[in-house]
């Protein structure tokens, strides 16, 4: 009877924690793309608004899950020594929210070599999650420490192929949201190798272009949802309203 409970109880957690969904909360696109799920390995990549999305998805992550959230940290890693974490605070700004209490729910770390990188990530990561109780796990421009790490083009791509490999397999194991972003670099032969590892590895591919007026979105990569393109301007409702 004992052991029918424990089993019926880790069902029941197992079923809560696969219901994890983080929506963006941004009026045209959550129509278009309702949420992440828990086990999702995704890719957000083109423009420099990838940056604005991934604010959202850090400020939104510490909300109720009745209100879109996870209810739970977020671990961002910086991979590119740039003004990622004064973005995500200009994001909690326009939701009012207090900075203070935006980042006391990151568990925020520097990155700016490939093999920092991979040591943070293939090292320390599991232990970070399991210590913090996270449920987003954000890396901000994984690709930039191997455009300038001082290695050859195949050593590059074999670490950075290991990498996101295991960042794949780690959301599915760990039943997480793990989000990578490529921001613009210069168009060399090493940035679309590395871009192409990243979109096979992809569960998920979120691509934006720029136009003239606002932006353009393309889900290029879902087990699931249908694909398509939108246009949009990174306006957000209120933070609360749904």
């Amino acid at each position: 009877m004992q052991k029918m409970a424990i089993q019926t109880l880790q069902h029941i957690t197992t079923q809560i924690t696969n219901n994890l969904r983080l929506t963006f909360n941004i009026p045209t696109l959550d129509e278009f793309f309702p949420a992440f799920n828990a086990g999702d390995f995704v890719v957000l990549y083109g423009s420099q608004n990838v940056t604005f999305l991934m604010s959202q998805l850090c400020v939104r992550a510490h909300l109720p899950r009745e209100q879109g959230g996870l209810a739970s940290k977020v671990v961002f890693i910086d991979a590119a020594n740039s003004s990622s974490l004064h973005n995500i605070l200009h994001v909690a700004g326009l939701h009012q929210l207090e900075s203070q209490e935006v980042l006391e729910q990151l568990q925020h770390f520097r990155a700016y070599t490939a093999y920092r990188l991979h040591s943070l990530i293939m090292g320390q990561l599991e232990q970070i999650i399991e210590s913090s109780g996270a449920k987003l796990v954000i890396i901000s421009d994984i690709i930039c420490p191997f455009l300038t790490e001082n290695a050859d083009d195949q050593e590059a791509r074999t670490a950075y192929s290991q990498l996101v490999n295991y960042l794949s397999n780690f959301a599915k194991k760990h039943a997480i949201i793990v989000v990578t972003t490529n921001l613009p670099h210069e168009n060399t032969p090493r940035s679309r190798i590395l871009q192409e590892i990243s979109v096979a590895k992809a569960g998920i591919l979120l691509r934006l272009t720029k136009t003239p007026y606002s932006s353009d979105i393309e889900l290029e990569k879902h087990p699931s949802y249908m694909l398509g393109v939108i246009g949009f301007k990174p306006e957000t409702k209120n933070l609360l309203t749904f």
